[in-house]
């Protein structure tokens, strides 16, 4: 079974982690064990004891939970993807995650903010190739000037396939790709893995059956999220 924490999301400041933490903990109870968030949606630390507090009573082991995370789109550029799941880890205080998502086939500005806006209120993006999210980049390393965390400054190079060369993440994927989005990186040379899963959006009112074919013709898995449908009164 999985449980996802996606609707802590929508409205980060109206979920108190104490509620969260407390959501996490009856799930595993009642026997899930998947257990899907994301950097974005701001809780992963209440997640994080809730994981510690049943493993403290014998509940579950670390390796009796599946978890997934997503890389959010500031964190787009290589040098910074691998970067993105290390702060992830630092919350969660593991060791790895199963599963590490791109969260979107959206490149935002790196910086400080988390949702990067003009001064006329307009989302700053930034252009990111899609197989360079994926793959190392064998490219000459240059500062991130809109960067304020001091660590990141000095990381090389390092992008999707590598967080699983490193032990990071178990499996690497992506969330809300289209088919084209999805060829690209499979049509890419020197593809060292697979995207191992496409988590989409999928309810009876968007079945996303073409995709779903898709995706089997090339072993990989789908998996859906907001299975009742979205909030159409989210910001973003």
């Amino acid at each position: 079974m999985v449980f996802t924490i996606e609707d802590c999301k929508e409205d980060c400041h109206e979920v108190a982690t104490s509620n969260v933490e407390e959501a996490v903990q009856v799930a595993i109870d009642v026997g899930y064990r998947h257990i899907d968030s994301a950097y974005s949606y701001l809780n992963e630390e209440a997640i994080r004891q809730a994981i510690r507090k049943k493993i403290a009573n014998g509940t579950v082991k670390r390796t009796d939970i599946f978890y997934t995370t997503k890389l959010w789109g500031t964190f787009s550029r290589p040098e910074l993807v691998q970067r993105g799941l290390e702060l992830s880890l630092q919350k969660l205080q593991l060791s790895y995650v199963n599963v590490y998502l791109i969260h979107y086939p959206v490149s935002l500005q790196p910086g400080k903010e988390f949702i990067p806006m003009d001064s006329q209120g307009k989302i700053i993006f930034n252009t990111v190739d899609l197989c360079s999210m994926w793959e190392r980049a064998d490219i000459n390393y240059l500062p991130l000037t809109g960067y304020t965390d001091d660590s990141s400054q000095h990381h090389p190079p390092q992008a999707m396939e590598k967080c699983k060369d490193t032990g990071l993440a178990k499996s690497i994927g992506v969330s809300n790709f289209n088919r084209r989005q999805l060829e690209m990186i499979l049509n890419k040379p020197g593809l060292k893995y697979k995207p191992f899963c496409n988590q989409v959006e999928c309810h009876p009112y968007l079945n996303q059956s073409k995709l779903l074919e898709y995706c089997e013709s090339k072993d990989i898995f789908m998996t859906g999220c907001a299975a009742l449908g979205s909030d159409p009164g989210k910001e973003w």
